[in-house]
């Protein structure tokens, strides 16, 4: 859910003393506090920003550049950002790495190696996103290995590869891409194949807690997110087969619905209410199920389906029960409840999307980065500018809002925008 209050009221009770309240100011108002990134899609993994006093325009050639940095390394990862610190991985040249980098300047604080480097020979690096939870990162590499991290210096806590310990198995070549999810002492992650598709791990020791062995689906590129559903917690995970809620306690399947996907199944699931939401493209689109309990029994029913919505991998954002995203080479909006699509418009490109302060990011993957007003009725965009030396590669990492600034990674080069308002 999107914060309810941007701005803090601190009041005096009628009690003080007049001295007191002489000297007091009796209502003050405080602007919304920054807000860091620290995990795939933001502070609740759905890609919403709460901050607020964000450019509402930009000029011709974007908004001003805080700085830039060639120290990401290679690769297709997003970035967290957590007390000054920015997390992400990439290949080196001696392999592939976490990087911990200054929020100030983009400047290397350590590296850890994970793996070998490479990977999918059209699209080497890595891809998912570190996650950063009580002094400690956890990030996956293109090769399964996921490892826990000391946040401070980057020691090597514990690692495990999913591929050798769990027999992981995708649905396609592009190698692992799921950033995990940290829930309390459990570090949930989805290596695919028959011992089960989803597997917790115990965040002090790497040790398996408990893994599905019910549901062995191959796994996706999706990542798991935490999710309320008539009023039961669960994990809602998505595949190239089947969409499922899970018990965090003991991983059981709460419920399931077959939904086939093709070639690689990427975007995240949105949950609103009782209805869950995905997309993927290849001809697919989107689906929406509404989740049931009654007399202790699961159900999910399939309540529309459309091909006009097809989200590739680029992230779809919820917001007042609409879902907002690119679909193809357009920008779609669409009514989570009804399906229908209120519209589907040519914007920046076909791109990933991220939302603070009232608008929409989209940063295509070849083309501007645009500023989109986040309208249920119609398209509007307010500013776009085309991202400075670009690489040869799609610029598929996500962008990212954190403490007033706006990130873009494309392969080494991190680029730090300042989108607060003077």
């Amino acid at each position: 859910m999107l914060k309810p209050t941007i701005m803090r009221r601190i009041c005096f009770p009628a009690c003080l003393s007049p001295v007191l309240l002489a000297l007091a100011v009796p209502c003050l108002s405080l602007p919304a506090p920054a807000e860091d990134w620290p995990q795939w899609r933001g502070p609740n993994r759905d890609g919403r920003s709460g901050e607020s006093d964000l450019l509402k325009k930009w000029p011709a050639d974007g908004p001003p550049l805080a700085w830039k940095a060639r120290t990401a390394g290679g690769g297709f990862s997003s970035i967290a950002v957590s007390k000054g610190i920015i997390y992400t991985l990439g290949d080196l040249t001696e392999g592939c790495h976490v990087l911990a980098l200054k929020e100030a300047d983009g400047s290397v604080v350590w590296k850890t190696r994970t793996g070998e480097s490479g990977g999918h020979r059209g699209y080497p690096g890595p891809r998912s996103t570190p996650t950063v939870d009580g002094g400690q990162v956890f990030a996956l590499d293109q090769h399964s290995n996921l490892v826990c991290l000391n946040a401070s210096d980057g020691e090597k806590v514990w690692s495990v590869n999913l591929q050798d310990e769990f027999e992981g198995k995708m649905m396609s070549g592009w190698r692992w891409s799921e950033s995990p999810l940290v829930d309390g002492e459990s570090v949930i992650c989805t290596p695919g194949g028959s011992k089960g598709s989803v597997v917790a791990l115990s965040r002090k020791t790497g040790k398996t807690l408990w893994q599905t062995s019910e549901w062995t689906d191959p796994a996706g590129y999706s990542s798991v997110i935490i999710a309320t559903i008539n009023d039961v917690r669960q994990y809602v995970q998505l595949t190239g087969k089947s969409v499922v809620g899970i018990d965090p306690t003991s991983g059981k399947i709460l419920w399931q619905a077959e939904r086939p996907g093709k070639t690689a199944v990427i975007t995240t699931p949105v949950v609103h209410e009782n209805i869950v939401w995905v997309t993927s493209s290849y001809g697919v689109g989107c689906n929406a199920f509404r989740i049931e309990k009654k007399d202790g029994k699961w159900s999910a029913e399939e309540i529309h389906s459309s091909r006009k919505f097809a989200n590739h991998h680029g992230g779809v954002i919820e917001l007042k029960g609409h879902v907002f995203g690119s679909s193809g080479g357009t920008f779609a909006c669409m009514n989570i409840k009804s399906g229908e699509l209120i519209y589907r418009e040519r914007s920046a490109g076909k791109g990933a999307t991220v939302y603070a302060d009232g608008h929409f990011y989209l940063r295509s993957e070849n083309g501007p980065v645009a500023l989109i007003e986040a309208s249920s009725k119609e398209l509007k965009e307010v500013s776009s500018f085309e991202q400075p030396e670009r690489s040869d590669k799609k610029a598929w990492p996500h962008p990212v809002i954190a403490n007033g600034k706006l990130y873009l990674r494309d392969q080494d080069l991190l680029l730090c925008y300042d989108i607060s308002v003077k």
